[in-house]
């Protein structure tokens, strides 16, 4: 198997596992490097393990439906893996203040579903990096947060 297609399954496994619902918290131990870099749009950017497992263990309990899945066949070259993605959830949740842009009171009842693509980095099997660019106009007109002019 060629390092790319090693990587494409490390992203794949990791889309799944940290994207997808229900989520395993376990990934993270397993498949993200210790200083991994998470950064999109919405979001500060978070950077080691225990970082990350905390962004998505708050954004999960604020959203439990939420889920995320491959639009388009994943894209590797040497260490870097492309993927497009499409997916949201609805907040049900407690309060979510982890946005740039603004917080939702609890259970809001909003609903969110948006595109983005996204570039991972792989360094020795572990997930490095993932940096998105998100829709996040159209995450945040549909969670009441920004209005269209």
């Amino acid at each position: 198997m060629s390092r790319e297609q090693e990587n494409k399954e490390i992203v794949g496994r990791w889309f799944a596992g940290f994207w997808g619902n229900p989520w395993n918290p376990k990934v993270v131990e397993q498949l993200a490097a210790p200083d991994m870099l998470l950064q999109y749009s919405l979001h500060a950017p978070r950077r080691g393990c225990a970082d990350v497992l905390d962004f998505m263990t708050g954004f999960r309990a604020a959203f439990p439906d939420l889920s995320f899945g491959g639009a388009a066949d994943l894209i590797a070259e040497g260490d870097h893996v492309v993927g497009r993605w499409i997916g949201g959830g609805t907040h049900t949740g407690p309060a979510f203040d982890d946005f740039l842009a603004g917080a939702l009171p609890a259970a809001s009842g909003r609903k969110m579903r948006f595109t983005g693509t996204t570039v991972l980095r792989i360094e020795n099997g572990k997930v490095a990096e993932e940096i998105g660019l998100d829709d996040g106009v159209t995450a945040l007109t549909q969670l009441g947060l920004i209005r269209a002019a």
